[in-house]
């Protein structure tokens, strides 16, 4: 069960990190994972991938086909809803680790 817990907390740091980057510039799948891993957090492409398309579908983020030395990758960006959940979720992490800590 605990095990369990801690997986949903760390998928809702994880998404909120992935709107923080695709703030500041647009990435690929591959990049996230490697980013992530500097984290701490061992994610394959068999979840990195799905939750990107989800937040895609919600409207977080949005996708752009872009070659790169002759390979098409998918790049994620925020859209104004992906900033609005961004700005919300780091408004509740402030409070809830003033508290906290």
């Amino acid at each position: 069960m605990q095990e369990s817990v801690l997986r949903k907390l760390f998928l809702g740091f994880i998404q909120i990190h992935i709107l923080h980057h695709a703030k500041n510039e647009p990435f690929f799948g591959s990049w996230m994972i490697e980013e992530l891993k500097k984290h701490g957090y061992e994610i394959s492409s068999g979840t990195i991938y799905p939750i990107l398309h989800n937040m895609e579908k919600l409207g977080l983020l949005y996708v752009e086909n872009k070659t790169s030395g002759g390979k098409v990758r998918k790049y994620y960006s925020i859209t104004n809803d992906g900033i609005e959940v961004l700005d919300k979720a780091k408004e509740k992490i402030r409070e809830l680790t003033d508290e906290i800590i």
